[in-house]
C-alpha cells in the first residue's frame, strides 16, 4: 500500500506529491555559497605569507641593482681613483668576500652534518623496526606450518563442515594478517631505502662542501699575503694621507656624500615599499569585500533553506491534521518525520578553516609599518675600549663623528638594531664599510671591518652577526670605527649605545 508523508492513502484519496522534494536547489547553493567563501579565505591565507616573501624578494633585487649603480658612481670619481689607499680595494674586499663565503659554507656544513645525524638515527630505528616486523613474520610462517592447516588439508580432511569452515575462516585471517605484515615490511624497505639514498646524497653534499670550505681557505691566505705585500708598498704613502688634514677632511666628506646618496636611495625604496603595501591592502580589502559578500548570500541561502523545511513541515501537519479528520478505513500507521534536508556540507569544517590563521613566516622580513628606527639603550656592537670622542678634535686633523671600539682582528661585531643592509663594499679611508637603515630616517655604520658577512637588502635583527673586526682602508690597529646618523647628520654615539 502507498505512504505519503508517514501515512497510509486510504482509498478514494488523491496522491499528492511530497514537498520536500523542492528544497534540493536551496541546498546546492547554499554549498557552492559556502565553497565560495571558503575558498576566498583559504586563497587569502596562503597567498599573504607568499606575496610578503616575493615582495620582500623584489624589494632586495632592486635595492642591490640601486646600490650596485651608486657604488660604480663611486668608483669612477676621480678621488677615489687618486687615493694610495685604492690600490688595497682589490685584496681587502677580495678577503671580504672569501670570509663571507667561508662563514656561509661553514653554516651549511654545519646543516649537513645536524641533518646526516637525524638521517642515520632515523635509519637506525627503521633498521630495528625492519628486523622485528622480519622476525614476527616468520614466526606466524614456522606456527602455520607446525599446525599443518593448509586450505586443502582442512577440505579434504572428511571432517564436520562446521569445524572445517571454523578453520577456513582462521586461515583466511592468518592470511589476511600475514599479507598485512607484507605490505608493512614493503614499506619500511621503502623508507629505509630512501633514508639510504638521502644520507648517501647530504654525504656527498657534505664532500663537496668541505673541498670548496679548503680551497677557499687557500684563497683567503692568498689574498692576505697579497695584502701585505700591497700594505709594504704602500706605507710611506698612506701614513703621509693619515697625516694631512686635507686627506681626512676628504674622506669624511666622501662619507657625508655617500650617506646622502644612500638617503637618497632609501627613500626610493621606501616609495616602492609603500606603493607594494598598499597594493597589498587593496587586494586584501577585495578578498575580504569578497568574503563578506559570499558569507552574505550564503547566510540568505541558510535562511531561505530554513524557510523553506519551515514550510514543508508546515503543510505536513496540516496534512496530518486534515486525514485525522476524515473517517479511517484502516489503523493508521504511527507518523513519521518529515525528510529534512540535511544541513550544508562543511559547516563546522567552513567555521574551523576560517578560524586558521596563517602560520607566521620564519624568513626575516621588514614589518609592514618599517622598521621602528632607534631608541637609547643600544647594545654596544662590539666590546673594547673606545679611542677618541665624539665632537672632540683628531690629533692629526678634523673632528670625531663617531668612535673608534679597539678589539681583536676577527672579533665579531653585531647589529645594534633591527634594520636593513644598504651598503656593503669598500670605501677608501674607512676599508670595509657596512651600513644598516634602522627606519625612520636612522642609519648605523660600521667601518674597518676585515670581513662583511651581510650583502645589501640583508634583514638583520639585533645582535645578529654582521661583520668582523679588521684594520682595512689604511688603518695600523684592528678596531670597529662606529656611527650613527639620523637625517644624514652625526649623533654622539655614547649617548645612544649602553
Amino acid at each position: 500500500m502507498d505512504f505519503i508523508g508517514g501515512s497510509r492513502m486510504r482509498p478514494g484519496m488523491r496522491a499528492r506529491r511530497a514537498p520536500h522534494g523542492r528544497g534540493w536547489p536551496w541546498r546546492a547553493l547554499g554549498l557552492l555559497g559556502l565553497a565560495m567563501a571558503l575558498a576566498c579565505q583559504t586563497a587569502g591565507a596562503q597567498s599573504n605569507p607568499e606575496s610578503r616573501q616575493a615582495r620582500a624578494r623584489e624589494d632586495q633585487t632592486a635595492l642591490r641593482e640601486q646600490i650596485d649603480a651608486l657604488q660604480k658612481r663611486i668608483e669612477s670619481s676621480e678621488s677615489s681613483r687618486e687615493d694610495a689607499s685604492r690600490a688595497l680595494q682589490a685584496s681587502e674586499q677580495a678577503i671580504s668576500d672569501i670570509s663571507r663565503e667561508l662563514a656561509e659554507l661553514d653554516q651549511r656544513q654545519t646543516t649537513l652534518q645536524d641533518t646526516l645525524r637525524r638521517l642515520d638515527a632515523t635509519s637506525g630505528q627503521q633498521s630495528k623496526e625492519l628486523e622485528r616486523q622480519q622476525q614476527a613474520l616468520a614466526d606466524q610462517l614456522r606456527a602455520q606450518y607446525a599446525s599443518g592447516l593448509s586450505p586443502w588439508t582442512a577440505l579434504l580432511s572428511g571432517r564436520d563442515p562446521q569445524e572445517i569452515g571454523r578453520e577456513l575462516a582462521w586461515l583466511a585471517y592468518v592470511t589476511r594478517s600475514r599479507t598485512q605484515a607484507l605490505d608493512d615490511l614493503r614499506e619500511t624497505l621503502d623508507r629505509l631505502a630512501d633514508l639510504r639514498r638521502q644520507t648517501d646524497a647530504g654525504r656527498r653534499d657534505l664532500e663537496t662542501v668541505r673541498a670548496d670550505v679548503q680551497k677557499r681557505r687557500q684563497d683567503l691566505q692568498a689574498q692576505q699575503t697579497q695584502r701585505r705585500e700591497v700594505l709594504d708598498k704602500i706605507r710611506t704613502r698612506l701614513a703621509a694621507e693619515r697625516g694631512q688634514e686635507k686627506q681626512l677632511q676628504a674622506r669624511d666628506a666622501r662619507l657625508g656624500a655617500l650617506i646622502k646618496d644612500l638617503d637618497v636611495e632609501i627613500a626610493r625604496a621606501e616609495a616602492r615599499r609603500q606603493a607594494a603595501l598598499k597594493a597589498e591592502a587593496e587586494r586584501r580589502a577585495r578578498e575580504q569585500a569578497a568574503r563578506a559578500k559570499a558569507e552574505k548570500a550564503r547566510q540568505e541561502q541558510e535562511r531561505a533553506r530554513a524557510a523553506e523545511q519551515a514550510r514543508q513541515v508546515r503543510e505536513q501537519a496540516e496534512r496530518h491534521v486534515r486525514e485525522a479528520e476524515a473517517p479511517r478505513t484502516e489503523e493508521a500507521a504511527p507518523d513519521q518525520a518529515p525528510d529534512q534536508a540535511p544541513p550544508a556540507a562543511g559547516t563546522a569544517r567552513g567555521d574551523s578553516a576560517r578560524s586558521e590563521a596563517p602560520k607566521d613566516e620564519t624568513a626575516k622580513t621588514e614589518p609592514d609599518g618599517g622598521f621602528p628606527g632607534l631608541s637609547k639603550g643600544l647594545p654596544r656592537p662590539v666590546r673594547g675600549d673606545v679611542q677618541g670622542r665624539f665632537g672632540a678634535q683628531r690629533p692629526e686633523g678634523g673632528i670625531w663623528r663617531g668612535i673608534v671600539l679597539r678589539a681583536a682582528a676577527g672579533t665579531p661585531v653585531h647589529a645594534v638594531a633591527p634594520g636593513r643592509v644598504v651598503f656593503a663594499h669598500w670605501l677608501t679611508g674607512f676599508g670595509n664599510l657596512l651600513i644598516i637603515d634602522h627606519g625612520k630616517q636612522y642609519l648605523s655604520i660600521y667601518a674597518y671591518n676585515q670581513s662583511l658577512l651581510r650583502r645589501v637588502g640583508d634583514v638583520v635583527a639585533r645582535g645578529d652577526e654582521i661583520a668582523r673586526v679588521g684594520a682595512t682602508g689604511g688603518q695600523v690597529e684592528p678596531g670597529l670605527y662606529f656611527e650613527l646618523r639620523h637625517q644624514g647628520a652625526p649623533i654622539n654615539p655614547e649617548l645612544w649605545l649602553k
